[in-house]
């Protein structure tokens, strides 16, 4: 199958993810300007580092030392993590401000977590897609649609987690699959946008949507992922690209995200064919304009 021109609504998730820097007013901060920008979604992230990392991984130095916000890569994700009582206070202040909330998770332990928020949806990333113990509490314990990046996946590994959702009849009913590069920044030659076309050809009949998740530069590139079909448009969201941590630079900040949203919504405005065969808008034009000899 491939996608069939039925477009419907852009809907953009702006991924706050960890440029909070692990201050909640920061944090707030970002969610109203998303909401000023026009996005109607922010999504955080929620990991179990000492479950998520290896004991060698926690007390490793980041491999990024200027990004660092602690000694180690432990202590520097720490840092950055908001427990699920500051979890839920955003929760809260996004409901309090008309936006909708929703989190990456990491692990099982934050899966089970999030879940008693019962958000819209949740977000696996690429790197924890190949963790089916976390994957079978997302299908089994929760009831939202489960988003999931496919990013750094081969087509063997993407075909197993459609079927462990088929397995219990929830990937066409569930089962969100974002086209995706893991990549900060993503090249646009390495950002391969005919993947959603495939994505279409395989599983537009076994899954419940298709998005797209850039981690490129600028916004063009996101107009045509959603011409090619992608409902969803997931971008990371700063408020300034020079702010310390390894996400900002390829993060939209609000002018871009606004500028996305406004191009998004232009398009899908334009997205159809004429009503009639000589439109009002031309008409004039013709009388004016068009050859009489």
């Amino acid at each position: 199958m491939a996608f069939k021109f039925d477009y419907k609504e852009p809907k953009v998730i702006a991924e706050i993810g960890c440029n909070h820097m692990g201050q909640m007013d920061i944090a707030k901060e970002l969610i109203d300007l998303a909401k000023q920008s026009g996005a109607k979604y922010v999504k955080l992230q929620k990991r179990n580092n000492k479950e998520l990392l290896t004991e060698e991984q926690y007390n490793a130095p980041h491999p990024v030392p200027e990004n660092s916000y602690g000694d180690t890569y432990g202590a520097h994700r720490e840092f950055l993590e908001f427990n699920v009582a500051q979890n839920k206070e955003l929760k809260e202040y996004c409901d309090s401000v008309g936006m909708i909330y929703s989190t990456s998770v990491w692990d099982v332990t934050s899966a089970k977590e999030m879940i008693t928020f019962n958000p819209q949806f949740l977000k696996v990333p690429s790197a924890c897609n190949n963790n089916f113990e976390m994957l079978k509490v997302l299908r089994d314990e929760f009831k939202g649609q489960v988003q999931l990046s496919i990013g750094m996946t081969s087509k063997d590994e993407v075909e197993a987690i459609v079927k462990f959702f088929e397995e219990t009849n929830q990937a066409k009913s569930r089962l969100l699959i974002y086209s995706c590069t893991s990549g900060y920044p993503v090249p646009a030659c390495d950002v391969a946008l005919l993947e959603i076309n495939w994505l279409y050809e395989k599983y537009e009949n076994r899954v419940n949507e298709i998005g797209f998740s850039g981690h490129h530069l600028g916004t063009n590139l996101d107009i045509a992922a959603y011409t090619l079909g992608a409902r969803w448009i997931e971008r990371h969201f700063t408020k300034d690209k020079n702010w310390k941590g390894t996400d900002h630079g390829a993060s939209l900040e609000p002018y871009e995200l606004k500028n996305l949203v406004d191009g998004l919504n232009e398009t899908f405005e334009a997205l159809h064919y004429k009503k009639d065969e000589i439109l009002s808008i031309e008409k004039v034009q013709r009388d004016k304009l068009k050859n009489r000899k």
